[in-house]
This record gives C-alpha cells, structure tokens and sequence, in this order.
C-alpha cells in the first residue's frame, strides 16, 4: 500500500481486545509527558512555544494528540511543521492530512517545501537521500520562526524503539561513546526535546488504537535500502527471537552511554581549561596529556566549535600533525568548514577567508561591522581607550598596507607594527584581517596592541575602547 490514512474503525476486534491495557497505556502516556513539560520546559516563560516536527505518521500523530491534551493541564502554545520532501507521489496527500488534523486539535500548522537534490554522485545511493533529507528536515525545524521569534523548543516524536535501532546503526558505524548515547531526551543547545524517548512503539499504537487516530502510512519505511529500516526489519527480528526484551536492554545501554559520554566532556573541560585561550590551544599542554585523553580534549574541543567528530583514523592524524610535524611546518588541515592551523605551538580553528581592502568610516555607533564577518565594538569607557578629549567624533578604519609603525608605550621606542603582532603572538592568518583605526592621518588604535600613547585617556578622562571580533579567528 503506497499509503493509508489508519482510522482502524474497522478494527473493532484488535481495538476491544487491547482496550484494557489501552485505557492504561494512554492514561500513562500523558501523565509521563505532563511530568516530562513540567521537568524540562523554562519556567521563566508564562506560555512555552513548542513546535513539533509532524510527519503524519503514527509517532508524531500520537504525540500531536498528546499535546493537544496536555494544554488542558498546562499553559503551552504548541505549532506544527510538516516537512514536504516532495520525494514520494503521497507527498500532498500527507501534508493535506497534517493540516487537517492540525485543524481539527486546533493547532497552527506550516507546511515547509524543501528540495532533495538526487543527482549529485554522492547522493545517488539511497543512504545520500535518505541523509539529506534528514538534514533538509532539521534545517527547516532549527530556522522555523513563530511569528518572529524561534519556539523555546522543538519537539520530535523519537521513541524506544528509535533509541535501540540508533544505537546498533552506531555501533555497526563504529562510533565512540558519544555517538552510541544515541538521543538524548533533553538537547538543550539545539532546543531540542523527545518526551517518547522512553516509550515503545507499540504503546504508542494502542494509543492510537483506543483514541481512533490516523496516521499516514510512507511506503518508504518498507525499503530496506535504507539503512535504518534495514535494521529495523531484518535485523530486529532474528535479535527479539532470541532476547524479547532488546530493545528496552539497547535503550538502556544508551543511557549508560550518554552518562559516560557526559563524564568524559567534564574530564575535557578540566583538560582543557588551562590549554584554552581565545579558543586556541596550547600543544605542549595537550602533549603531556595520555593520548586517550588528549583525544578527549580535541573532541570536546571540535564539539564546542560545532564540529562533527572526524573518524579515528582522521582524529589520528591530525593529533600526530599537530603535535609532531616540524615547528616551521605551514600547517593547515579542513575540518569541515573551518580550518585546523598551527602557530607558536598552539592549535587554531577558523575560516579561510580572502583577505579584501576596505575602508571604513565610524560616526560614533556602537558596532561596525568588517568585510571579512567580523566586527569591531566601541565601548565607552573611562580612564583607557582613545580619549575623548581630543575631539574624536569620527575614525577611519581600514586594513594594512604594510609598513606601519606604532607606539603605544611611552616608554618604549616607537616599532613597527609586524614586530609588534609577532610580539603579541597574533597567527599570520588573523593579520590579513586585522582592522587598523585612523584619527585623522595617525594611526590611533590597533586591536589587540592598544592605543597610540599620545592619545590614550587616562585618570577620569572618557574613552573608546575598540574591541575586534574576528570571524577568521
């Protein structure tokens, strides 16, 4: 059947047959999901906005009708995105069914278009596809805006049953300890929640047998092509011949997971913590460390620069790069779309950008933003930066010519600016993009060396400070 709206009113028989556990299994389903919105929802919010990813299928069906029943009890204002792949000829017909039953729950529903590319050579298998689409799918719920403003959280219908085939697709992948945690309930830094993560699919579907729901049914979840239903289907099965209750024991194994992935992230912080400075590394430090742990530490570390963990093999080489190549070596590796350097024995990441000309003027705004994504803060302040007294009411920024020189000690001679980034350790990389600050024909303040001395406030004296966020850092 290429697909079916369930209603299973002619099911009469199976529905009477399970409605005594039926009548528990839902009455427990929302209790669990009440006390799940009390536990986890910010109570700093009257009214949280939760957006559910609704496919139309049974999982996010249920849920869809769990919500709707739990704003009787708690103050939410629940919305509805159903992603159109556009992959299947059912496509509208599901995305008509999501907003019928939106309607009939009385919830806002947007329908997102999306294109999956399929001609691309590394999206001809049906994994590519499969991927993509996935991804498309979290985009469009990550950027979803409820009138102007992003939901406090996204909700997705995940269950037990997704965790145990998670975890055995992670583990025939060969992931570390992170990627066999599989989901967590609760991912705060994507706003991300899954209330069913503990909940079998099959208590799902006596839910929706005893309430009557439909649900639609994607052809798709029979091919075997993919690798989820691969293992869903026919690896699943000839596992629950043997051991019945798999998939609560896998589950329960990703939870032990997830607790030793979040004992090994706290070790990282410590690690990490007197190597760090402005997100650079210091490599003699992580050399002392036991190769285990300094894995640890450039995990955690490409983790908190929303990096994808690279493979072994891949996480191998580029720990012997970094602290074995030659100290003169120009060192740079793609890790995705930033780029891993090494300089005056620390690891940097960043972007590679081109270095453009520019010329910029300041009237006295709070920020101004550079060509190469960065931005440079002025920030009054009193007793340092550039002194007001000198009737600074406009500033000329713009970027090296070469050949600069600068005194922003009144103690020292007067140096030239490349000897003055060597001597502060700037990387090469960032002084392509450094912004130079301008009064009149004087080079007034260069971020990150300071302030030319004559012209530095001091005492009670107001002052700018100009502070440099560099995109390319």
């Amino acid at each position: 059947m290429a697909s079916s709206k369930k209603s299973l009113k002619n099911s009469a028989s199976l529905s009477r047959k399970n409605n005594d556990d039926s009548d528990s299994s839902s009455h427990l389903l929302l209790v669990q999901l009440k006390q799940f919105l009390i536990a986890h929802l910010p109570t700093a919010h009257l009214k949280p906005r939760l957006l559910l990813a609704l496919s139309g299928g049974l999982d996010s069906s249920v849920l869809l009708h769990l919500l709707a029943s739990a704003r009787d009890a708690l103050p939410l204002e629940i919305h509805a995105l159903h992603v159109h792949h556009g992959l299947s000829a059912n496509a509208d017909t599901w995305a008509a069914f999501c907003k019928q039953q939106c309607e009939a729950l009385d919830v806002p529903c947007r329908i997102e278009h999306v294109h999956v590319a399929k001609n691309a050579d590394y999206k001809n298998s049906k994994q590519g596809i499969e991927a993509e689409a996935r991804q498309l799918r979290y985009n469009a719920l990550f950027s979803c805006s409820l009138e102007g403003q992003l939901p406090d959280f996204i909700v997705t219908a995940h269950h037990q049953d997704d965790q145990a085939e998670t975890l055995l697709l992670q583990l025939f992948r060969g992931a570390g300890v992170k990627g066999l945690a599989s989901m967590a309930a609760v991912d705060s830094a994507r706003r991300l929640l899954r209330p069913l993560l503990g909940t079998s699919r099959q208590a799902l579907h006596d839910y929706a047998l005893q309430h009557q729901l439909a649900w639609c049914e994607d052809e798709s979840n029979d091919n075997t092509q993919y690798e989820r239903n691969f293992v869903r289907h026919e690896v699943m099965p000839v596992l629950e011949s043997r051991i019945s209750s798999l998939k609560p024991i896998l589950a329960r194994t990703a939870a032990h997971m997830a607790e030793a992935n979040e004992l090994l992230e706290i070790l990282a912080s410590q690690d990490a913590e007197p190597l760090l400075l402005d997100n650079s590394l210091c490599l003699q430090g992580l050399g002392k460390l036991s190769l285990a742990r300094a894995k640890n530490v450039l995990r955690w570390w490409f983790a908190q620069n929303q990096l994808a963990m690279p493979a072994a093999e891949h996480l191998a080489e580029i720990m012997e790069q970094l602290l074995n190549a030659r100290k003169d070596a120009d060192l740079e590796m793609q890790l995705q779309h930033l780029t891993i350097r090494r300089y005056q024995q620390r690891a940097y990441l960043g972007i590679d950008k081109i270095a453009e000309p520019f010329d910029l003027v300041w009237n006295g705004e709070p920020e101004l933003a550079l060509p190469s994504g960065g931005r440079l803060l002025f920030n009054r302040v009193t007793g340092h930066g550039l002194a007001l007294k000198v009737g600074i009411t406009k500033l000329r920024i713009t970027n090296r010519d070469g050949g600069e020189r600068f005194k922003p000690n009144a103690l020292r001679p007067t140096r030239t600016l490349k000897y003055l980034l060597q001597e502060v350790n700037m990387p090469p990389w960032q002084r392509l993009h450094l912004p130079l600050v301008y009064w009149e024909d004087t080079l007034a303040c260069v971020p990150g060396i300071g302030v030319a001395c004559e012209l530095q406030a001091t005492g009670n004296e107001a002052g700018i400070e100009v502070v440099w966020l560099d995109s390319v850092a």
